[in-house]
């Protein structure tokens, strides 16, 4: 006897992890526009992240967004250091925000805001990393999930 009945497919469970880092001290408008920022990066620069488009049922073309969901936590100061070292150290791809760019109002004097500054100094609210679950999950101990 074949069996016609519809199953649920599996979760697609992905071997990668998008993580976002906040620091816990940020307003609800900063952790927003930091998340967008530093997510933004990812695609530009790692292509396998992002999806097909879209398209609703009138044919409505929409661009791509990312093929796995985007996991936020927030920590302390210490944590985000933290966390970028280790982010550093296992050659993770990543971006940074950090409190300079609040200051400024266009993307070469952030870019100038980051550079004037050394690794080890960086003032950091964010980071974003992409890599293999278990890198990732190592790079961003110590954080919580953003509630």
């Amino acid at each position: 006897m074949n069996d016609t009945s519809t199953s649920t497919p599996e979760p697609v469970r992905f071997d990668t992890k998008i993580a976002v880092l906040l620091r816990e001290d940020l307003e609800i408008w900063q952790r927003l526009n930091v998340t967008a920022f530093l997510v933004s990066g990812l695609g530009t620069q790692l292509p396998e992240v992002v999806g097909e488009p879209y398209e609703d049922a009138d044919g409505v073309p929409y661009l791509p967004m990312f093929r796995q969901p985007v996991l936020v936590f927030e920590g302390t100061k210490e944590t985000l250091t933290a966390a970028h070292t280790r982010a550093l150290s296992r050659s993770l791809p990543r971006a940074v925000f950090t409190s300079d760019l609040f200051t400024t109002g266009n993307d070469r004097d952030n870019r100038a805001a980051v550079r004037a500054v050394p690794t080890g100094e960086l003032d950091l609210v964010g980071l974003a990393v992409y890599g293999p679950r278990n890198a990732v999950d190592k790079v961003i101990k110590g954080a919580r999930m953003h509630p």
